[in-house]
């Protein structure tokens, strides 16, 4: 087969009815004919040859070039068909420099059917790959988005969806339920995830996602498509139940009744498209702990306790609303973990009773056993908010005379008593620490107790080269997220008190003792960070 006058326009149809069948452009069409034009040229000049194509878009004709490079020196010479020394070159050229080409037109080539069929793999490679950019492009930006499509067929319980210009994959764990589907059934999805892969860009849907549910209030909800009402937070147990938080900036409009719409119209739509499952709509707070209030309804709860370092909040409720609170296999406490991101305990009134009955029967047995008093006196001090030694010890003296029966020399007493339990406590502590082999340099740093000197020493940190190398979630505990899942992670020091923040401060200031660290490069970082976004802490990252 030549490329001849007859077939030359045939070339830019075909081109263009590719193109128009596939979408993409007729230029990239033509530059895969080019590339197999070239290709078989080689094979018929010779491999080595540098031969190239070129396909004059007005009129179809192919035009067959031979390209010469000029090269340095004979030393570079390595081929002889696409190369040639400054001093060959100089038959072709006035003055030829490196890197000059020389081009030389060549006769069209006779393609036998082995070189056709070589072609049009060529070709359709570079149509694949061009389909497949394409498909990408369309996709990539509209990631976090609702789209309509229509059920090809099913694989392995995958429903694989026509969205227009490309095919979607809806996996089974991403279907609602049992939701099953028919060939030329329509679906409405959300689009998870689009990656570009080798075998083409692959499109990942969802009706499971959490967000899915949100984008159908904002097509459902002008107020949350203008930015008038906005979706803070959404949980789901997909087909079952759902609770969404929504605030309004706006004080005219209720976030919830906008929501719910007239008698129900604006949720009901979402609810049939969720295949019934059943939604709360509920009003955001910034407080955290009215905000799971909130969140917990229809029960009812008597009292909230937040632990923010922890991210765990400690939900207390009447006895009668326990179950609901928890809810269908505990569905609603998690729904409501969910949605605030907090770890939440829940326990009734009579078990919070007994609880705080524990801590002070053993806080009074605390001060009995260490101070020599009787039960009562001890329950006094546990009754005036007293919770440890080193309360009793180092409070101002004012702040045991309002005890009822407590006098200067009554205070003085108490305190003295404590200190020398402590003071005990604490020689004991160093001298176990001496023979764990703990060194002077950690012995002499300043914010460490000989408690937690001997703690540190039991688990291997003996020296202040141990003790700067310590990540501050090692010293001062923390929770790590494994497989979704909140961990605690116990530290060294958390018995004691010792935060995140005063546990990175003895850290960073042990660095700098030893030199590791220079003080001025460290406020040079501070300042050029002011006002960026905050970095993750070790602990963070190590999750």
């Amino acid at each position: 087969m030549a490329i001849t006058s007859a077939n030359q326009l045939e070339l830019l149809q075909t081109a263009e009815a590719v193109a128009r069948e596939k979408m993409i452009d007729p230029g990239l069409v033509v530059e895969a004919m080019e590339e197999s034009l070239a290709r078989a040229a080689k094979s018929r000049y010779g491999a080595e040859m540098d031969i190239r194509v070129k396909i004059d878009r007005k009129t179809g004709r192919a035009t067959f070039t031979r390209v010469r490079t000029v090269i340095g020196d004979d030393d570079e010479l390595e081929n002889y068909q696409a190369q040639l020394t400054v001093d060959q070159a100089k038959q072709y050229l006035d003055d030829p420099q490196p890197g000059d080409e020389i081009r030389d037109e060549v006769p069209p080539v006779e393609m036998g059917r082995i070189a056709a069929q070589s072609a049009k793999q060529v070709i359709l490679q570079k149509v694949r790959e061009a389909e497949r950019d394409r498909q990408y492009e369309d996709f990539k930006d509209r990631a976090g988005t609702i789209i309509n499509g229509i059920v090809k067929r099913e694989e392995y319980g995958n429903v694989i969806v026509d969205i227009g210009t490309g095919e979607g994959v809806l996996r089974r764990n991403e279907k609602i339920g049992r939701e099953s589907y028919r060939p030329n059934d329509r679906i409405r999805c959300y689009i998870k995830d689009v990656r570009r892969e080798v075998r083409g860009p692959q499109i990942f849907l969802s009706r499971t996602d959490p967000q899915f549910m949100a984008e159908l209030f904002k097509m459902e909800v002008p107020e949350i498509y203008d930015g008038i009402i906005e979706i803070k937070a959404v949980a789901r147990d997909p087909g079952s139940r759902a609770k969404i938080g929504v605030v309004s900036y706006d004080g005219s409009i209720d976030p919830v009744g906008a929501c719910v719409g007239m008698r129900g119209s604006r949720v009901q739509a979402v609810v049939n498209e969720l295949q019934g499952e059943k939604i709360d709509i509920i009003p955001w707070n910034e407080d955290m702990p009215t905000f799971l209030v909130n969140a917990l309804q229809p029960a009812e709860v008597s009292k909230v306790v937040l632990d923010e370092e922890a991210e765990r909040i400690e939900v207390v409720v009447p006895d009668e609303q326990l179950s609901l609170a928890i809810g269908r296999r505990g569905q609603n406490v998690r729904l409501a973990s969910q949605l605030t991101g907090l770890d939440i305990d829940i326990m009734t009134e009579e078990e919070e009773s007994q609880r705080r009955q524990a801590e002070f029967e053993e806080r009074t047995k605390l001060f009995v056993d260490t101070l020599d008093l009787d039960e009562f006196f001890a329950q006094l001090l546990v009754s005036e908010g007293f919770t440890n030694l080193e309360e009793v010890a180092y409070v101002e003296a004012d702040e045991l005379l309002v005890i009822d029966g407590v006098d200067e020399d009554t205070a003085s007493e108490l305190q003295a008593r404590a200190r020398d339990y402590l003071e005990e406590q604490n020689r004991k502590a160093m001298e176990h620490a001496r023979e764990l082999g703990v060194e002077d340099s950690l012995v002499e740093f300043e914010g460490l107790t000989p408690q937690m000197i001997e703690a540190l020493a039991k688990d291997d940190v003996k020296t202040l080269e141990d003790f700067a190398t310590c990540a501050d979630w090692e010293l001062a505990g923390g929770w790590t997220t494994v497989d979704g899942e909140r961990v605690k992670d116990d530290g060294l020091l958390e018995k004691f008190d010792v935060s995140l923040a005063e546990a990175q401060n003895m850290v960073m200031t042990a660095r700098i003792q030893l030199g590791w660290v220079d003080p001025e490069e460290l406020e040079s970082d501070d300042a050029d960070e002011e006002g960026a976004e905050p970095e993750e802490s070790e602990e963070e990252a190590s999750a």
